[in-house]
């Protein structure tokens, strides 16, 4: 209520909207190649071949040394396929949670503050499991089902981008929106420490603290995209 009424001439996404909507478009885009490629290089169940047998499959052949021993049929299996698109529906969803509000963080603003939202979100969700674990939908949809570890990795690769998004708001809030030196005169009058952990949910930290140091302490050999 202390920000000043939009202008209407304003356009309808502002040059700072276009940059968020960019870094997460981005970034959403990585995540997927990023999450087919690693069934390919680094998952215990998968090829584990390098990252120039990949970038060059449609090389690959018998007369090709660089591919010697490797069956080409691999670059056919739907696991990444699957892998990329579990990621897109996942990262989507913490998209939505994201857009609960436009510059609150999460952390002051948590998801039940809109049930429907949680509500379209589950829904989504139990669609995407019914067509990877009911018959005959994964061979309609030439995909295959994914195991704990194959689901762990989506989320380790998905949930970054609710960090993304914080840090973009936190910049919104803080240097970016009109207004802002209400809120920072009234934080200013107790200690920075307080102003920071006023308004936060607590519940909320203690329910996606203890399932954030699970999923990123389990073992999906994410890692070894970058150093084998």
């Amino acid at each position: 209520m202390n920000k000043s009424p939009r202008n209407a001439r304003e356009p309808l996404i502002s040059g700072w909207l276009f940059f968020r909507y960019l870094a997460i478009g981005c970034y959403v885009g990585a995540a997927t190649v990023g999450a087919a490629a690693w069934w390919f290089v680094a998952a215990e169940d998968g090829p584990r071949i390098t990252f120039y047998q990949l970038s060059h499959f449609l090389q690959c052949g018998p007369e090709n040394e660089e591919f010697d021993g490797l069956d080409c049929k691999i670059f056919e299996s739907p696991y990444p396929m699957t892998m990329a698109l579990s990621v897109l529906v996942t990262i989507e969803m913490c998209n939505a949670l994201n857009s609960v509000s436009e510059n609150q963080s999460l952390l002051r603003m948590p998801p039940w503050e809109n049930v429907w939202l949680l509500g379209a979100i589950c829904l989504s969700m139990s669609l995407h499991f019914l067509i990877l674990y009911v018959e005959p939908l994964p061979i309609i949809f030439q995909i295959t089902p994914l195991n704990l570890t194959q689901w762990l990795m989506v989320l380790k690769i998905s949930l970054p981008v609710i960090l993304l998004d914080e840090v973009l708001k936190f910049a919104a809030r803080n240097y970016l929106e009109p207004g802002k030196e209400l809120e920072k005169a009234a934080s200013s009058k107790g200690c920075a420490m307080c102003a920071c952990l006023e308004g936060i949910s607590w519940p909320f930290v203690a329910i996606c603290l203890p399932l954030v140091v699970w999923i990123y302490s389990s073992d999906t050999n994410m890692a070894d995209m970058f150093w084998s």
